[in-house]
């Protein structure tokens, strides 16, 4: 199952070397690389990856903030010469977190998981949950039996998202990108790096900055589309 991969280090030599390194893996495809985390923001956003390879400490802006940027989040891998960003990096859903000087074997466990993670996605994409079925949740001593029409809104909340009903918001153990999968497309639609909205509890839609669209809900919360998904947005509404 090949996967596209974008490649971000400001060192010159690191690029290459990992470049040579993933040579070895015919799954992965290099689709590009940049020494510059500013310029690495709009490749990505033009190229859309299915991975990074991301270093964290970079002149100007660093790998937290280049994916606090991005219009759409791939998985990610950090490489990095610091081990005190690990908690950090699994809270932002990173795959992997691999220290410097890459280990050949190391860096072979990495793409392993990404493997394996292609084959579940893949799985639960062919099981998509319709508006007619129930989500179970259990949120500390909360339990939640949710019917999935019910739900107005997802938010990513570190390994979580925060799921929307009625007056509550109860924490799943799902990715922001699981959910995406398994919902339907004709329903549910992705705002951006943070949200999912249900587009039948939409109460407004009104012009943002850039072109990009602002999305009231019905609870009153406003939700700012990202560029690229506010194109998507009128081509699938017609606003």
């Amino acid at each position: 199952m090949l996967k596209r991969c974008f490649l971000v280090d400001d060192e010159i030599l690191a690029l290459r070397e990992l470049e040579t390194m993933l040579k070895a893996f015919p799954e992965i495809e290099i689709t590009g690389s940049s020494d510059r985390a500013s310029n690495a923001v709009e490749m990505i956003n033009n190229l859309k990856p299915d991975l990074i390879f991301l270093d964290i400490n970079m002149p100007g802006m660093n790998g937290f903030e280049l994916l606090e940027k991005l219009d759409e989040a791939p998985d990610v891998i950090f490489v990095t010469a610091y081990d005190e960003y690990a908690i950090k990096a699994f809270e932002v859903n990173a795959l992997d977190y691999i220290l410097k000087p890459v280990n050949p074997e190391r860096l072979k466990d990495a793409i392993n998981k990404i493997q394996k993670k292609a084959i579940v996605e893949k799985t639960n994409e062919s099981e998509k949950l319709g508006i007619d079925k129930k989500i179970f949740i259990k949120d500390g001593e909360k339990c939640f039996f949710v019917p999935v029409r019910d739900i107005f809104l997802i938010e990513s909340e570190g390994n979580y998202v925060k799921v929307y009903f009625e007056n509550k918001k109860p924490l799943l153990h799902k990715s922001l990108t699981y959910m995406e999968n398994r919902l339907a497309d004709e329903v549910f639609f992705r705002a951006n790096r943070q949200f999912i909205i249900n587009l039948n509890f939409i109460k407004n839609i009104e012009p943002y900055f850039n072109s990009t669209l602002l999305v009231e809900m019905q609870n009153g919360q406003k939700i700012d589309l990202s560029q690229r998904q506010s194109v998507k947005f009128r081509e699938i509404t017609g606003v």
